[in-house]
């Protein structure tokens, strides 16, 4: 993949609710990338930790926005952020996450040789709390039927970008979805024909520390992947028969967890042990 001369700008969301013991690694995260042309907009709910603190100490960084005050949850934050981002592509970056060193180069190549390309995420590693390396995940490509019918969401959003024009459409996270709302806006975009790619290298990694939503409350993501479903699919949002309902979502679930064992053995990339 050649490098260009051209950078086009980023804009990196990171929302915030004390995570003041992991922030700082994700702020430099953004600022070892090297890269030319961005900002990092950060967007806290009113931490108690020492998070302000930190924040304070890039007062006089004109790359980093920040603000504090009270929201309505996670996806409330990053649409603020979102909304006052003014970059041509745009990451969402967890506070306690980080990006991998020359993601930045990676990605800016990347879309502006696929200008069709509206989504691009990457591989990931899993860090644990200390920022050790627990094994690489190598996903699958783009694919819409293991997104609609798995729920197993293979596209990570702290290794993902957008193009502005997602969000010039309108196009937010749901402020009503607390533990899916990923899963929510991927499927939404991906059924309104926005076109998504893979990039198969490592750019970014995504903390295990036991206070994830996932680990927190896995229920209540099934239920909310499940309600998404229900609400934008073609098909299983005019089924009301619930008997019917169920075997057909049965079917679709296990021929798409068929489908992406197939892809992952294809790839060979259930797990290796360390990432590069």
């Amino acid at each position: 993949m050649p490098i260009t001369n051209s950078h086009p700008f980023l804009s990196i969301i990171t929302p915030s609710l004390n995570q003041g013991k992991y922030l700082e690694e994700a702020i430099q995260s953004v600022k070892i990338q090297n890269y030319p042309a961005y900002e990092h907009i950060i967007v806290d709910g009113g931490s108690q930790d020492e998070t302000l603190a930190i924040l304070e100490k890039y007062a006089n960084d004109p790359s980093l926005r920040w603000i504090s005050e009270p929201d309505y949850g996670q996806s409330n934050a990053l649409n603020k952020g979102f909304q006052m981002a003014k970059g041509d592509f745009i990451g969402w970056l967890n506070a306690d996450d980080r990006y991998a060193p020359g993601c930045f180069h990676i990605v800016s190549v990347f879309l502006q040789s696929h200008p069709e390309v509206d989504v691009v995420y990457g591989d990931y590693c899993f860090i644990d709390k200390l920022g050790k390396t627990i094994s690489l995940r190598l996903e699958i490509d783009f694919d819409p039927f293991i997104l609609r019918f798995l729920h197993v969401l293979y596209i990570p959003s702290t290794a993902t970008f957008f193009r502005r024009r997602i969000f010039d459409n309108g196009h937010y996270l749901r402020e009503d979805f607390h533990y899916a709302m990923d899963y929510e806006f991927f499927l939404r975009l991906s059924l309104q024909g926005y076109k998504f790619a893979h990039i198969r290298q490592h750019l970014a990694d995504f903390r295990w520390h036991g206070l994830n939503k996932s680990s927190l409350a896995p229920h209540k993501q099934w239920q909310e992947q499940e309600r998404a479903l229900q609400e934008l699919d073609p098909l299983f949002s005019k089924i009301k028969n619930p008997i019917q309902y169920k075997i057909l979502r049965y079917l679709f679930l296990n021929l798409a967890r068929a489908k992406r064992t197939w892809l992952k053995l294809l790839r060979g990339s259930y797990w290796r042990k360390l990432c590069p």
